[in-house]
C-alpha cells in the first residue's frame, strides 16, 4: 500500500468528506486502548508509533536489543509478523523461515535477538517469556492492548512528522497525536537536525533524538553508478542516503511498504537496471525478501539508529531493573 498523497498536505477536500470516518476510527481506538492488558511477568517494552507507515520502529528495535544485550539482559521480541503467512506463536528460525512465512522485519531483527511472531501479542509475548526472555521488546502494538506495557517509546519521523494530523482515513493518523502522547513515556524522533528543529510536539513526553547512520561496510560508493529500489514507509529516505554517499543515482523504484517482491517484479526492475548499467540496490528489509539467487547481485546499505543522548532511555530501562 502506497500512502495517499493528501497525507502529507494541509488538509483539503479529500480529508474534510473523510474527516467523519476519522472520527470514528478515533473513538475506536480510544475504547480500545482504554481495555487493561495482561501481565506476562517480566517487563514489556513498546516500540510503537502514532502514524500508519514507517517511522522507524525497527530499527529502534534493533538498537534496544542490542543495548540490553550488551548488558546481559535475555531479550525476547514480539512481532505482528505483518506480510507474512504464520499466525503463531512461532520462534522465527532465518534458516528455515522466508518473509512470505513470518514477514520481513522479523527475519531481520533475529540476527539481533530471539524474535517471536504472534497474531496475538499477549500469546508471543508468554512465548517468549516460556524461551527465556528477561524483557520483551514489543515491535509495533502502542495501540494494541492485550499486553500490559511498561515502557512505550512513541517513534516519530521527523521528516514526515504526523502529516496533515487527520486520524485514518482523512490522514496518517491511527489516533490523535495529544491522546497518543498522553499515554506514551518517551518519544524518539528520527531525522536530520533540520528536521528535528522543524518537529513540534505538543506537550510530549521526554524526547530522544536520533538518526539513522548507514553501517560501515567498506564500500564507496563515490560516483558508482546505482537503480535504488525500496518497499518501506518513505523509500525517498533510502534514496537520500545513498545520494549522501555520494552514488550516481541513475533511476530509482518507490515500491508500497512490504509489497512482495514477485518474479515478475523482480524481472522488471533487473531490465531497468541493466538498461541504466547501473548496480541494483535496496534497503535491509527490502533484501531478506530476495529471492536467495538474487542476494548476491544486488547490493543493500544497513543503517543504524544513533541517539544524541541516551541518558533518558536508560533511566527508563533502570527503573525496569535493566
Amino acid at each position: 500500500m502506497r500512502a495517499p498523497g493528501f497525507w502529507s498536505r494541509p488538509p483539503g477536500v479529500a480529508a474534510t468528506l473523510l474527516a467523519p470516518l476519522g472520527a470514528l476510527y478515533a473513538a475506536a481506538t480510544a475504547r480500545r486502548v482504554a481495555r487493561a492488558g495482561a501481565s506476562v511477568g517480566v517487563p514489556v517494552i513498546c516500540v510503537g508509533n502514532l502514524t500508519a507507515g514507517g517511522a522507524g520502529k525497527t530499527p529502534t528495535v534493533i538498537a534496544l536489543a542490542e543495548r540490553l544485550v550488551a548488558r546481559g539482559v535475555a531479550v525476547g521480541i514480539v512481532s505482528r509478523g505483518y506480510g507474512g503467512s504464520l499466525t503463531g506463536p512461532v520462534r522465527v528460525d532465518p534458516m528455515r523461515h522466508e518473509a512470505g512465512d513470518v514477514g520481513d522485519e522479523p527475519l531481520l531483527m533475529a540476527a539481533f535477538a530471539p524474535v517471536w511472531v504472534a497474531r496475538d501479542r499477549a500469546e508471543g509475548a508468554r512465548a517468549a517469556v516460556a524461551g527465556g526472555a528477561a524483557v520483551v521488546l514489543l515491535d509495533d502494538g502502542f495501540q494494541n492492548p492485550s499486553v500490559a506495557k511498561d515502557l512505550s517509546i512513541v517513534v516519530v519521523d521527523a521528516g514526515a512528522g504526523f502529516g496533515n494530523g487527520r486520524v485514518l482515513p482523512a490522514g496518517p493518523l491511527r489516533e490523535p497525536v495529544a491522546a497518543g502522547l498522553a499515554r506514551a513515556d518517551l518519544t524518539l524522533s528520527i531525522g536530520s537536525p533540520d528536521q528535528q528543529a522543524a518537529l513540534v510536539l505538543p506537550e510530549p513526553p521526554p524526547r530522544l533524538r536520533g538518526r539513522l547512520e548507514p553501517l560501515g561496510t567498506g564500500m564507496d560508493w563515490t560516483g558508482l553508478p546505482v537503480f535504488a529500489f525500496a518497499g518501506i514507509g518513505r523509500p525517498e529516505k533510502f534514496f537520500d542516503t545513498l545520494r549522501e554517499l555520494g552514488a550516481e543515482i541513475r533511476g530509482t523504484e518507490a515500491l508500497g511498504d512490504h509489497q512482495p517482491l514477485t518474479p515478475a517484479l523482480l524481472r522488471r526492475l533487473g531490465d531497468r537496471a541493466a538498461r541504466l548499467s547501473a548496480q541494483p540496490v535496496t534497503t535491509e528489509k527490502d533484501a531478506v525478501r530476495l529471492p536467495p539467487n538474487l542476494r548476491g547481485r544486488v547490493m543493500t546499505i544497513p543503517v543504524r539508529l544513533r541517539l544524541d543522548d541516551w541518558s533518558d532511555l536508560d533511566a527508563g530501562l533502570a527503573a525496569l531493573g535493566l
